[in-house]
């Protein structure tokens, strides 16, 4: 079935992209229609254009739940990407893992921050992403769909196209990207196991997260790799991929990550993991479907230079 035969590519700000609804879809939903006919575009994304009033039915604004049956002339005007404003380019190194023209995975290093935002407006991975793939300014969020903290290292995915970002962003709600992290926990863990606990904005302390009942929904597993005298490197993998979710849920479990200056206390009288001046997480595995070629894709990396030394010398205390 080609439902998308006399479609006319248009750019986003452009001409509206129009078409002719395939007798195919006929019986469906308006807004089951569009996520079928322009597969590039998030749902989500479609029905703010529906209320907009960009996408038109025979020349009229029509309601998302309204069924199609075949026949009625579709016009599609994209909003214009906003201009990136303060989000300038700046050449700032990065270290590519792999790139082609559809994604682009990086390993991150501790101390850069992912996006501009409050007290942090350039000097970002974001800026960095302008000046090593210019055409980035087209896609909103410069390609970013997921984040780590600022001071957590390792691998990251960026889209270097609307419709890979599309794609990234339901693979990540769906639960099907695989992230694997090396974190460093206080005390002695006494096995694997998963955290079910949903995460949500601290009541009080509004820059923290925190285990509430009203939160998000979000699953860690974590299985123990090794363990020194105060603390254990577990392997974390998430299910879900909310802000701060692994250092909440360690602490939810009594065990806060080495260095996590918001989560767990800084010193807690081990001399090595004390002087740890950031959360000891790293992001060291990445796996998705490519967007574009329905690939499964899998990278890794080494732990970062800091992470792997204080290890060294823990097991050298050991």
């Amino acid at each position: 079935m080609n439902e998308r035969a006399d479609y006319i590519a248009a750019e986003e700000g452009g001409s509206p992209a129009v078409l002719t609804i395939p007798a195919e879809l006929g019986g469906l939903r308006l807004d089951q229609a569009l996520a079928r006919l322009f597969p590039e575009h998030s749902r989500s994304r479609l029905q703010g254009w529906l209320k907009e009033g960009r996408i038109r039915l025979d020349g009229a604004s029509p309601d998302a739940r309204r069924k199609v049956w075949g026949g009625e002339r579709v016009e599609l005007e994209a909003a214009p990407v906003p201009e990136v404003g303060a989000e300038l380019p700046e050449d700032i190194p990065l270290q590519v893992v792999f790139e082609d023209e559809h994604l682009l995975v990086i390993d991150k290093p501790a101390g850069l921050v992912v996006h501009p935002g409050s007290g942090n407006w350039s000097g970002t991975l974001l800026n960095a992403l302008l000046h090593h793939a210019p055409a980035l300014a087209g896609v909103p969020r410069a390609g970013i769909v997921h984040r780590l903290d600022k001071d957590t290292s390792g691998l990251l995915v960026v889209a270097k196209t609307l419709a890979a970002q599309t794609d990234l962003v339901r693979q990540l709600q769906a639960r099907t990207v695989k992230r694997h992290y090396w974190a460093l926990v206080q005390g002695t863990v006494a096995g694997g196991g998963t955290v079910d606990a949903p995460i949500g904005r601290h009541p009080t302390q509004r820059t923290r997260m925190a285990v509430i009942g009203n939160g998000r929904p979000a699953v860690t597993r974590y299985a123990v790799v090794e363990r020194f005298a105060r603390t254990t490197l577990v392997e974390c993998r998430l299910e879900t991929g909310r802000t701060h979710q692994i250092r909440v849920h360690m602490a939810h479990l009594g065990h806060a990550l080495v260095g996590d200056p918001v989560y767990g206390a800084r010193r807690r009288g081990e001399a090595l993991a004390d002087g740890f001046l950031r959360q000891a997480l790293h992001a060291f595995r990445l796996g998705l479907v490519h967007p574009a070629s329905s690939e499964a894709m899998e990278w890794q990396v080494p732990l970062a230079e800091d992470f792997a030394a204080l290890l060294e010398r823990l097991k050298e205390g050991a």
